[in-house]
């Protein structure tokens, strides 16, 4: 007898709610780099952090953004205190940020811009 198949949103929701019993990622500190930084017309903040191997999006909801201390911006190194969940709709898991904090410029964009005043001096010559 073969098993009856779920729908695609009956397994995001499962999972959502396997994620949400997790006590560790209800409360996870995640350092890495920001990029893609969009501040919504809403008030919401949508970013990825990233560091040398590996990427995860993140959402910090306009009521969370009031605590923040800085304007976050692409290439800022930040460590972020939130809750891993899935966005059922896209079925993509992502930090939604209770907190950010800053913690220096990323080794990332640093390299990106030294490339881009490398190659800027090559084309001058």
């Amino acid at each position: 007898m073969k098993p009856n198949p779920i729908s695609v949103t009956e397994l995001n929701k499962y999972i959502k709610d396997r994620m949400s019993e997790d006590e560790f990622l209800n409360n996870v500190l995640v350092s890495g780099e920001i990029s893609n930084f969009k501040h919504h017309y809403t008030g919401h903040m949508y970013f990825t952090l990233k560091d040398e191997n590996s990427l995860i999006k993140c959402v910090m909801f306009k009521t969370a953004t009031g605590s923040l201390k800085f304007i976050p911006k692409d290439g800022i190194k930040v460590i972020v205190f939130g809750t891993v969940s899935v966005f059922e709709r896209d079925g993509v898991y992502q930090i939604y940020c209770k907190a950010i904090q800053e913690d220096g410029i990323g080794s990332l964009y640093t390299a990106y811009e030294e490339l881009k005043k490398k190659l800027s001096r090559t084309r001058a010559v």
